[in-house]
């Protein structure tokens, strides 16, 4: 049976850890892994003496490279800071998927009035009585300077272009209400561009004290400062050290309790000893190093579904500068039969079980279990070696052979595992065929993989996070797309007009019986026709000290949201 998107049934899902997810529904009929109640699950043997009494104590492997919303990449640390300082229109609870009203005082519906028929246009009625951090007054006008804010800026490391390519035009209709025209009829509007870091509301007038806003250019002021109006306001960043945040006293709604303060601490070891002795209150940990914490003495681990990013495995098929090393041609990835057997050479299982610890599980091509259009029904590739050689027993290059190489950020396990058990699958079926794993630095890795072309045929790395079908297909699926032109999809694919056809259609169908229809069709048919290795979805595994009360994390959001926890003062 298809999964289910209206009631509350979870769909069937692989076990891992044997944390039970819990569907949800949302405006357009997103299904998320819930979180309620999950932090019981973990394992607690007592708290002891609280430690950094106040101030929640969060060990970062990373620090952001900017603060700015127009500046903030998808799914880098700078979001994470964002989300805590800025507010939105609309954002997500602690509770499930589903969007609540956060600046504006109402999600906007047809069923309420506030989308026109057409779905054209939206209407956002405004909380009155916001003030900004600087103690100016929020407004309507505020939201437009906002979002025109990012448009004129328009950086290409920032997502500006989820604003740029939706928005026709928009106005502040009286001081309270903001209306926005899009281009087109969009179905993932509220969760892809409302939703998203750089539609975030700043204070005009810090901005405008500070440089101002200049066409294609960023603003050194804002990146290193910030003027919201969260629950929290900026502290003050230490680069290389730490970065704090606290609690805003006039904030609108239900006020945080304990300041926040992120130390900067990349190696893993020492994260995890910080939550040991009590240090952190929370790390952040790989899925393969939590049973290091597990049983420690007032730590619990907090299991709350999956992460809405995929692992994936990228096939390149337009590079003509491939390391020295490398046998096959730039279009060697061209051929459906080669990436249909590297899919049966990699062992799924083994891969969630040992890299990942156990936290993880399966996902389709290409939606992740817990957004909308999910088909628990749809069709995965399973471990088959003997699939695998029968494929690349009709390809030109079984008598031969190949050697290739996969690139992977050092330092990253989950990425790494990808890597290596891809090499041992497609070692075993051919004494001909190579396969390299080549370990860069994050620096360099991230060079390369900003390249156009991208140096190699095989790259590994998570998705960008979305909560909305079209996030994903869009970016990674369709032949015009962002991965689509980089990686020459479009000439690799048998019918590209086809896949372009229905993603389309799924951004811009708002009827969510007939969106489900052709995300369905094009989990077959990209099945079939395979652009990536979908490896597995990461699993939420937070530890965190037990006298950190009421501590959850929901998938949607983009790291913890640290007002709803509760931290002893004394």
């Amino acid at each position: 049976m298809r999964s289910q998107w209206i009631g509350s049934d979870a769909p069937s899902t692989p076990r891992w850890r044997g944390a039970t997810l819990v569907a949800g529904v949302a405006a357009l009929g997103l299904v998320l892994s819930g979180c309620a109640g999950a932090a019981d699950s973990g394992s607690s043997s007592g708290s002891g003496e609280t430690r950094n009494a106040g101030v929640i104590v969060h060990a970062q492997n990373g620090e952001p490279q900017s603060l700015d919303p127009a500046r903030a990449e998808q799914g880098e640390k700078g979001e994470r800071f964002i989300d805590n300082v800025y507010e939105r229109l609309v954002d997500v609870g602690p509770d499930g998927p589903n969007l609540i009203p956060s600046l504006a005082t109402e999600v906007p519906t047809t069923e309420n009035g506030l989308v026109t028929e057409d779905r054209l246009t939206y209407t956002f009625p405004l909380r009155e009585g916001v003030v900004f951090h600087d103690g100016t007054d929020f407004t309507a006008d505020d939201v437009v300077y906002s979002w025109e804010r990012i448009i004129t800026m328009n950086l290409p490391e920032g997502q500006a272009s989820a604003l740029v390519d939706s928005v026709d035009s928009m106005r502040a209709v009286d001081d309270y209400t903001f209306e926005v025209t899009l281009i087109e009829p969009d179905a993932s509007f509220l969760y892809s561009v409302v939703l998203n870091t750089a539609a975030s509301i700043v204070s005009p007038e810090a901005v405008e004290a500070n440089g101002g806003v200049q066409a294609d250019t960023p603003s050194e002021w804002m990146d290193t400062n910030m003027v919201g109006t969260g629950p929290y306001e900026f502290g003050e960043w230490k680069r290389g050290e730490s970065l704090t945040m606290t609690v805003f006293e006039d904030y609108w709604g239900e006020p945080a309790k304990s300041d926040v303060r992120w130390d900067i601490t990349p190696e893993e070891s020492s994260r995890v000893l910080a939550l040991q002795a009590g240090d952190a209150d929370i790390i952040d940990i790989s899925p393969s190093n939590v049973s290091d914490v597990e049983g420690v003495d007032g730590v619990s681990i907090f299991e709350g579904g999956l992460l809405l990013e995929p692992i994936h495995l990228g096939f390149n098929m337009r590079s003509d500068n491939l390391p020295a090393s490398d046998t096959i041609p730039a279009d060697f990835f061209a051929d459906k039969r080669i990436r249909q057997a590297f899919n049966y050479a990699f062992d799924y299982d083994t891969y969630i079980n040992s890299f990942l610890d156990g936290y993880g599980a399966r996902y389709t091509a290409y939606i992740p279990q817990g957004v909308f259009g999910y088909d628990e029904t749809a069709p995965v590739y399973e471990y088959d070696l003997d699939r695998a050689t029968e494929l690349m027993e009709q390809t030109p290059y079984w008598d031969e052979g190949f050697t290739v190489s996969i690139l992977v950020q050092s330092g990253e396990p989950e990425f790494e595992g990808v890597a290596l058990l891809m090499k041992d699958g497609i070692e075993q079926i051919n004494p001909n065929f190579r396969v390299n794993v080549v370990n860069q630095a994050e620096t360099q890795f991230d060079e390369n993989l900003g390249s156009d072309p991208v140096p190699y045929a095989l790259w590994v790395k998570n998705a960008d996070p979305g909560a909305d079908p079209h996030q994903f297909f869009d970016p990674h699926q369709h032949p015009d797309g962002d991965w689509g032109e980089k990686h020459g999809m479009r000439d690799a694919y048998e019918d590209p007009d086809r896949i372009a056809e229905l993603i389309d259609a799924g951004k811009a169908t708002v009827d969510p019986n007939e969106r489900f229809e052709i995300y369905a069709e094009l989990q077959r048919l990209l099945h079939e026709d395979p652009m990536w290795v979908y490896a597995a979805q990461e699993g939420l595994a937070y530890p965190y000290r037990s006298w950190l009360e009421d501590f959850t994390v929901n998938p949607l959001w983009r790291g913890p949201h640290y007002e709803y926890y509760t931290k002893a003062t004394e």
